[in-house]
């Protein structure tokens, strides 16, 4: 069996670090959170937090995981927003519809979803050079 890995590598992008501090500062006030309780609760002084509010400073994956846990969002939520990251419209339905599928058929859905992302992949790659 052939497990297939995506990896995107994503560069340091000013809009995004940016989208990213606004999302943290709205989160954190909309819990009803001062930055000291909202450090206290990710583990990291607060100072280190209004870096990361003001957007000087990116938190490691294993603050965010802690932020995310402590806001009661998911760390995609905290990273890329509300609709940012994840299907299409079109495609939200049906991936609705295959997750409720049996162990086996979902498995043969993934295959078909990993050679048809594979073989996209190798197009734009080909296209590039």
């Amino acid at each position: 069996m052939i497990t297939a890995t995506y990896a995107v590598l994503v560069p340091k992008n000013p809009v995004a670090i940016a989208d990213f501090a606004a999302r943290l500062v709205e989160l954190r006030k909309e819990k009803g959170l001062t930055q000291l309780h909202l450090a206290e609760r990710v583990g990291v002084h607060a100072q280190q937090l209004k870096r990361y509010e003001a957007g000087v400073s990116q938190p490691t994956f294993d603050v965010i995981r802690n932020m995310a846990m402590a806001l009661g969002v998911s760390s995609d939520y905290l990273l890329f927003g509300k609709d940012e990251r994840g299907p299409d419209e079109d495609l939200k339905l049906q991936f609705e519809a295959v997750s409720k599928f049996d162990p086996e058929s979902k498995k043969v859905v993934q295959q078909v979803l990993d050679s048809m992302i594979l073989q996209q992949e190798a197009r734009r790659w080909s296209s590039e050079r």
